[in-house]
């Protein structure tokens, strides 16, 4: 008798421990680290293996990543291929619990009218699948934690409708540009997402995976492609080297317009510090570009 009354106190205990630890959440990336955020429990520790600015298609983990991914009580990652590296992280590091793929599965192949298809695994990049990624975070961090059910399931609303109200802007605004101006050219395809969303046509000079160097022919084709489209504006990736932007530039005669935020969000303290802000600026900045186009149009 006295053996099970402490073996019932010893697992009210444990229980109750496991209730007062902050939940700990380890994300792949730092757009997915400001979703889970917004959504989980306020005294979460929300981790990001790749950081703000960073690049997660050349990430290289180490030993401490591996720490951090053993020590989590959730792991959450894009899925759809994004990242190669964490299947073989997870492995390593013995992490037992659960892997929350966020991204929603299926998802359609976006396609452009400039743009070969592709499957593109950047999703996040349409606001109405962004919201698909806060039900999911939402579901898996209720299912971890019940006892937070109320307080997860009020700030992933809550985020929800942000998300809502700035997506219907967002498409009410790129509506007010005339069609051909809608066209832009990108360092790598990571916004095909967007481009179906909002109806953008983006052009390319890598794949949505940006490792290496694009070739010469495949530079050559793209300014082909620049100048019958009639693109007027390129734009630099914060994940990547201005310079080859620059170098079509000037041999397309289209100008940079500026920088999109694609795999990662900014430190904290430039434009696209949250997934809301990077998605205010983006839209912006192109939406900027273009209008400069629709008034030399008009001129």
């Amino acid at each position: 008798m006295l053996a099970s009354a402490g073996a019932a106190t010893l697992g009210w205990s444990q229980a109750s421990a496991q209730r007062a630890s902050p939940p700990r959440i380890v994300v792949s990336f730092s757009v997915l680290a400001d979703m889970a955020r917004s959504v989980a429990p306020t005294d979460a520790h929300v981790t990001s293996l790749v950081g703000p600015d960073a690049d997660a298609h050349v990430f290289e983990p180490t030993p401490a990543d591996g720490r951090r991914l053993a020590q989590a009580d959730v792991v959450v990652i894009n899925g759809l291929g994004f990242e190669g590296w964490m299947e073989r992280l997870v492995k390593v590091s013995g992490f037992r619990g659960p892997v929350v793929v966020a991204a929603p599965t299926p998802v359609a192949r976006p396609s452009t009218r400039l743009a070969r298809e592709v499957d593109d695994p950047h999703a996040w990049q349409d606001l109405a699948l962004g919201r698909r990624y806060v039900a999911t975070m939402r579901d898996a961090f209720v299912h971890r934690w019940p006892d937070r059910h109320a307080e997860i399931s009020a700030r992933s609303a809550a985020y929800d409708a942000l998300l809502a109200t700035l997506h219907q802007r967002v498409v009410t605004r790129f509506a007010a540009i005339p069609r051909p101006l809608r066209r832009v050219v990108t360092t790598h395809q990571a916004f095909g997402h967007f481009g179906a969303a909002y109806g953008v046509d983006f052009l390319a000079a890598q794949g949505w995976n940006n490792q290496g160097e694009p070739s010469a022919a495949a530079v050559a084709r793209l300014i082909r492609q620049i100048r019958q489209a009639r693109a007027t504006a390129l734009f630099v990736e914060n994940i990547s080297s201005r310079r080859l932007m620059d170098r079509i530039a000037s041999e397309s005669g289209a100008r940079v317009g500026g920088t999109l935020y694609s795999d990662a969000l900014s430190h904290t303290d430039g434009p696209a510090a949250t997934y809301l802000a990077m998605f205010e600026h983006n839209a912006s900045t192109l939406l900027a570009a273009m209008q400069r186009g629709d008034d030399a149009a008009t001129r």
